[in-house]
């Protein structure tokens, strides 16, 4: 298997985690198989999309290549209809269940954390570092950041559990990788997102979240 199909297959893989965690929270806020859409495509394509905006790709690589956009919309779908058929035995397991839609969203993060940093590359930027960083994470939190806006609530990375650290150490680490040429760029991707994916398991496990301010009015 070549480069450009372990690459695709990671894509697909990503945008099916975040299709996933978009339609969960569609469920969560009540809303119908349109929304469950909505939210689905908007999670898995949304930060590809402001990634290719900032990096002056256009259109879009989600409208230059549609399978990723039906293959989120092909998820939603599926999801949304497992969720009206099983909802009941998912509130009973809600342990069990939180605890795989955060996998999938730390996998989804993963996933377009290292795609950005190659997209940034074959937009010849792959020489900045701070651009290559910078749309890297953009790609991992920018379509979990558009679904919670339209969902109404506080972005996820805003709030929870090291996200977007996580994002940008992974991305980090992929890059460097890449820079001084330690192991060759399929190890590479698998240990940036590696990274990433460890980041948010662990920072579930034990509870990590960043500081924040308590009681200011006390």
């Amino acid at each position: 298997m070549n480069f450009e199909k372990i690459l695709f297959a990671i894509e697909i893989t990503g945008t099916i985690a975040f299709a996933i965690t978009g339609v969960i929270t569609a469920v969560e806020k009540k809303l119908d198989i349109l929304g469950a859409i909505v939210l689905g495509t908007v999670t898995a394509v949304g930060g590809g999309i402001l990634r290719d905006i900032m990096l002056g790709y256009l259109p879009p690589m989600a409208f230059r290549n549609p399978v990723y956009a039906l293959t989120a919309i092909a998820t939603s779908v599926v999801v949304f209809v497992i969720a009206f058929l099983v909802g009941k035995k998912i509130v009973k397991h809600f342990e069990v269940y939180s605890q795989v839609i955060n996998f999938f969203d730390s996998l989804g993060l993963a996933v377009f954390v290292v795609t950005g940093v190659n997209t940034a590359a074959a937009c010849g930027f792959g020489e900045n570092a701070f651009l290559s960083i910078f749309v890297a994470v953009l790609t991992g939190v920018g379509g979990g950041v558009m679904r919670d806006i339209l969902a109404g609530r506080v972005p996820k990375i805003l709030r929870r559990r090291v996200y977007a650290l996580a994002a940008i150490l992974g991305a980090i680490i992929y890059y460097y990788l890449l820079e001084f040429n330690v192991f060759p760029q399929t190890v590479s991707m698998l240990i940036g997102a590696g990274s990433v994916l460890i980041i948010r398991i662990l920072a579930t496990i034990f509870h990590w979240n960043l500081p924040t301010i308590k009681n200011i009015e006390e």
